[in-house]
């Protein structure tokens, strides 16, 4: 019989296609087991996944909590570990708040009919491209109250990061993943210094520690953080979830319903959600279902093995538009999930009801093709047709 290894390839073009059998296979077989490419325990099962992502003082994100280092460009609230991570996620949560998400959801709105005007009759067309992108760069730009960077080049950028972020398993991406990170945060601390547009940084410049270079360190990069995982993340899931509406159309029809918009678009990242997982280090012996734990291992929960857990979501390979509760793992789990995910639903919502209003109806022109990363499901490119 084949490894676990060799069963479960995050990068293999049949697990890229549909990882969902497998990983329910691996969840009633082998629910915590070592994956020799990861160098991880990786862990299928709901409430193993949560646990791991609630303890903290067990189950570290700062790798220097166990020996490691982490360098000066990577030092922000995604890598800190509470208490020490309140100060500087509790700035940027408080800035949120402040912020008009109806108002960005409304602008995502009309950006969308914009798009789909221009491409209405004009042929197959690329909707990662042609919409994704501009919609996923636009909205966190909004957010954040700074000029977009070009869609293209930035999509470029960002890819790079996305990459680098399956460095343990391809070191060749690790470099360009780097140079990537230093472009982003040039543009950064341009923004820091003569954006004065109202948004969620002029809330954080008005608010941040002056004398504290670490602080103002950490704030800088949380921001560039924020921007290409806000981006990045918005941006795979708006493929992932205009795939599924492809092939689900009646999906797209019963969210004209205005309770179910909101719930459905929640539904849809739990059913194919963009980021696959994340790794914590044990800082001690633990037990993990029938597996022992040594300290310094790497566990890694599979959030899209979580979502499709049974015993946390009846029906769970059913799209269920009216879920609820949905305490999916679709944007990570507490202190460390995207800080942007109340505006990336906010663009999920602008893309389905922009969908739903124009009078144009959506086709699938092909078969996608989807992105070869492991860390986040996306799609590389999914042909569609605009039809009157």
């Amino acid at each position: 019989m084949p490894s676990v290894t060799d069963r479960y390839d995050p990068l293999d073009a049949s697990i890229l296609r549909d990882p969902y059998p497998v990983l329910a296979e691996l969840r009633s077989s082998e629910p915590v087991f070592w994956h020799e490419g990861m160098g991880s325990w990786a862990l299928t099962r709901y409430a193993d996944c949560v646990r791991v992502l609630r303890d903290h003082d067990t189950f570290a994100r700062d790798p220097r909590r166990t020996g490691g280092t982490v360098p000066e460009p990577s030092l922000s609230v995604q890598t800190l570990d509470p208490p020490q991570q309140s100060r500087v996620r509790s700035l940027f949560m408080a800035a949120l708040r402040a912020q008009d998400l109806g108002l960005i959801e409304t602008r995502a709105r009309r950006l969308v009919l914009g798009r789909l005007d221009a491409l209405a009759g004009a042929g197959v067309f690329d909707v990662v491209s042609e919409i994704a992108v501009p919609l996923s760069v636009a909205v966190v730009a909004d957010l954040l109250g700074v000029e977009p960077p070009p869609y293209a080049e930035f999509a470029a950028v960002s890819d790079a990061i996305m990459r680098s972020m399956d460095g343990g398993l391809d070191p060749t991406l690790v470099e360009p993943g780097r140079i990537a990170r230093q472009r982003l945060s040039d543009l950064v601390d341009s923004w820091f210094t003569v954006s004065s547009r109202p948004g969620l940084l002029a809330r954080v410049r008005q608010t941040a520690p002056g004398a504290d270079s670490l602080a103002r360190l950490y704030v800088k990069n949380t921001a560039r953080v924020m921007f290409q995982g806000g981006y990045s993340t918005m941006a795979a899931a708006v493929g992932n979830a205009v795939a599924v509406v492809l092939a689900r159309p009646e999906a797209l029809e019963r969210m004209r319903e205005h309770t179910l918009l909101a719930t459905g678009v929640d539904e849809l990242v739990r059913f194919d959600g963009p980021v696959q997982g994340t790794t914590r280090v044990a800082v001690r012996s633990c037990r993990i279902g029938a597996v022992d734990i040594a300290p310094g291992q790497k566990v890694v929960p599979l959030f899209a093995a979580a979502n499709r857990d049974p015993d946390a979501f009846p029906g769970a390979d059913r799209l269920v538009l009216d879920r609820s509760p949905n305490r999916h793992l679709g944007y990570g789990w507490g202190p460390h999930s995207c800080i942007g995910t109340t505006v990336a639903q906010a663009g999920l919502r602008a893309l389905i009801a922009a969908l739903n209003d124009h009078p144009a109806r959506l086709f699938a022109a092909g078969d996608g093709v989807r992105r070869r990363t492991a860390t986040m499901r996306a799609y590389q490119t999914l042909p569609a047709l605009l039809k009157t």
